[in-house]
């Protein structure tokens, strides 16, 4: 018995070492570096929809910023720094309704990791992505990882809602075009938050139903109900980390069924569950995983889902493949193999093209003989001609993908240090 794991274990490390050697040659040969951008300059973002189709935002916890990026030229082409340095995960900016305005929920402390706190909605200039204007609220801002649902704007982007935990759980309330704080609603049980309409929210709740926050009438107070439970938080809990298609929510449990949630009515309306696996995929144990996890692309009425082989409780481990679903059929239509973020990170800081045939005999080393630590999180674009982009959180990589054939077709070569959230800009 010894003898054979001494066997394996000489197995690995010889191939860990040619993988290295292999590494070093590409190092060694690769295309020469890039000549540095110009700088001392600034620019005003295009307003053209057809330039900004392909655009994504990726916040980053250490440079504390959200970076937008090109997807057809990955190229970083602006960013917002977003609260104090060394503070928080969640920087998510939401668009305004028009378009002319980002708006991010940020916390600051006087003394850089410590001090007095201070939370406020800041609004940037989407053009310039300068900063407009900042609106007071309870220091109460809850933080997690990957903050996917820590606020959420209204479908008529009017009001903002932020989540609290201090340690009581709450919301806050912004009306965005005023510019003023309105109210911080408790909600004992219930957490994150999600658009369900105009001047609406839902909460998801310990006991497996949701809490639904509305006014009633232009005038009217906020208020907040309670549903019946409709996952099963001890049995099968969902993950929050939910998609929207059109005036549907879906979010996906840990073993892979489908809960469907309908905003589009007075009252939220819980649809019929499904299984993103059959009992082949089950038999092989895949399941999903990750940070950002679920996507989904409206027009053609398809859900991405990032997943993995694993046991149980491996749903928060990176994925090896995004699996597509017609949602109409609610059957599996592709599968996307997301590549090694190792080998797209040491591609691009050795600036290894796919021009020469060394740059290609280098890459092609990279992606076989070096371990793949998965991916962590997904988006999909919302146009005609979709991208699929992919994040690794560490070591920091982005690979895009044509979303209707996963063909690859660009890589990120300086997306950040620690990537966080991918958000819609």
């Amino acid at each position: 018995m010894r003898a054979s794991r001494s066997r394996v274990r000489f197995g690995e490390l010889w191939q860990a070492g040619i993988g290295w050697g292999l590494v070093l040659a590409a190092l060694a040969t690769a295309s020469p570096a890039r000549a540095g951008e110009e700088v001392g300059h600034s620019l005003t973002l295009s307003t053209e929809a057809t330039a900004r189709q392909h655009w994504f935002w990726l916040s980053d916890i250490l440079l504390h910023r959200a970076g937008l990026f090109d997807a057809d030229h990955g190229q970083l082409i602006g960013s917002i720094a977003s609260g104090s340095v060394g503070v928080g995960f969640a920087i998510y900016p939401h668009r305004s309704l028009d378009g002319s305005q980002i708006v991010i929920p940020e916390s600051y402390f006087s003394r850089g990791v410590r001090g007095e706190r201070t939370d406020v909605v800041t609004i940037y200039d989407a053009h310039t992505l300068s900063f407009v204007a900042e609106i007071p609220i309870p220091p109460k801002r809850a933080e997690y990882m990957p903050g996917v649902a820590s606020s959420a704007l209204s479908d008529d982007g009017r009001t903002l809602a932020v989540f609290n935990v201090a340690p009581a759980q709450s919301l806050t309330l912004v009306n965005i075009i005023d510019r003023v704080f309105i109210a911080e609603l408790e909600t004992p049980g219930c957490s994150l938050v999600y658009p369900a309409g105009p001047e609406r929210f839902f909460m998801l709740c310990g006991n497996g139903g949701a809490m639904v926050i509305s006014r009633s009438g232009e005038e009217g107070a906020w208020a907040a109900r309670r549903t019946a439970p409709f996952f099963d938080p001890e049995g099968d809990p969902i993950s929050e980390k939910g998609a929207r298609v059109g005036e549907t929510w879906l979010f996906a449990s840990f073993a892979g069924q489908v809960y469907p949630v309908d905003v589009s009515g007075r009252e939220l309306r819980f649809g019929p569950t499904w299984s993103l696996f059959d009992d082949a995929a089950r038999a092989e144990n895949w399941r999903i995983g990750g940070q950002q996890l679920l996507a989904a692309h409206a027009k053609s009425n398809r859900l991405y889902a990032l997943v993995h082989q694993g046991g149980e409780d491996t749903h928060k481990d990176a994925g090896s493949e995004v699996w597509v679903w017609d949602l109409a059929t609610q059957e599996r239509i592709a599968r996307i193999p997301t590549g090694n973020p190792l080998a797209s990170f040491i591609r691009g800081q050795a600036h290894i093209g796919a021009d020469s045939v060394s740059d290609r005999a280098a890459s092609w080393a990279l992606e076989t003989l070096l371990p793949n630590p998965g991916s962590t999180g997904i988006m999909v674009t919302p146009d005609d001609e979709p991208r699929l982009i992919v994040v690794s959180l560490m070591p920091p990589a982005v690979i895009v993908h044509d979303a209707r054939s996963g063909e690859r077709i660009a890589e990120i070569t300086e997306p950040g240090i620690a990537l966080g959230l991918l958000a819609r800009p």
